[in-house]
């Protein structure tokens, strides 16, 4: 019997929670109306990552998937197999499905947070702090190494591997670091008045200031940044280039 149109389209998704604003599905949609592709991507807006097995199980043609908050590293465990970057960062936000349903989780995250930064760089740049502890920071974390920048986590609660609380910032420690990385949702849409608690005054034009939030374009963290004269970046450039590299695994290129 011949398979419908439906049926035999290849299909694409976003695996996470709350993602009804994702950019995943607004770039995919584009990308494959704009490049006359007969493909869908669809959100999986799940409660729980154990929920992996039933999408992929239910969903004809699954050819691959990224995710997002919270699942990065909680969706580790269910894959077949561990790309050797992703399994170094300790973190997965792009999957690849084999014809027999087989899961390889693969790191694009790095690589569009390394890109997007680099054009930006200069001498001075030799050290971040990376506000957060998720999965997306471990990315920045590797992508940082890869640059040759060292950094330090800050975090609310003391947590392995922590060196700041950010009640323990004070001027003088963000005089030394001159990246700092927003890793946290604080500062999402429609929370748009909320920002990570830095002592902001000490923030110059010797600094970057770099979000991974893109809704909004500019956010309260980055306002206070362009305040000081300093370069400030958003996450878009960075999901644009991930997504690129997720869309060049998923096909073999």
């Amino acid at each position: 019997m011949e398979n419908t149109q439906e049926e035999s389209k290849l299909n694409f998704g976003l695996v996470g929670r709350n993602i009804s604003y994702s950019f995943s599905r607004r770039y995919f949609t584009n990308k494959f109306q704009n490049e006359s592709l007969p493909y869908a991507y669809v959100n999986f807006d799940i409660q729980s990552i154990n929920d992996l097995k039933e999408i992929v199980n239910s969903t004809p043609n699954l050819k691959g998937l990224n995710v997002t908050i919270p699942y990065k590293e909680e969706v580790i465990p269910l894959l077949n197999k561990l790309n050797k970057k992703a399994k170094k960062i300790g973190a997965v936000n792009t999957i690849k499905i084999t014809k027999n349903k087989k899961l390889k989780g693969y790191n694009t995250d790095y690589f569009g947070f390394k890109n997007s930064l680099k054009p930006y760089l200069k001498s001075h740049h030799t050290r971040a702090l990376i506000l957060g502890t998720g999965g997306a920071s471990k990315a920045i974390a590797y992508g940082l190494q890869r640059l040759g920048i060292g950094f330090d986590f800050v975090s609310r609660s003391n947590k392995k591997d922590i060196k700041f609380l950010y009640s323990e910032l004070t001027e003088a420690i963000i005089s030394e670091y001159t990246i700092i990385i927003n890793c946290t949702p604080i500062g999402t849409f429609p929370n748009v008045d909320a920002c990570p608690d830095l002592p902001y005054n000490a923030i110059t034009k010797d600094h970057i200031l770099f979000d991974l939030i893109y809704n909004p374009e500019q956010t309260k963290f980055l306002k206070n940044g362009h305040q000081k004269g300093a370069i400030t970046i958003n996450g878009e450039e960075m999901l644009r280039l991930q997504a690129e590299k997720a869309w060049k695994i998923w096909n073999n290129v």
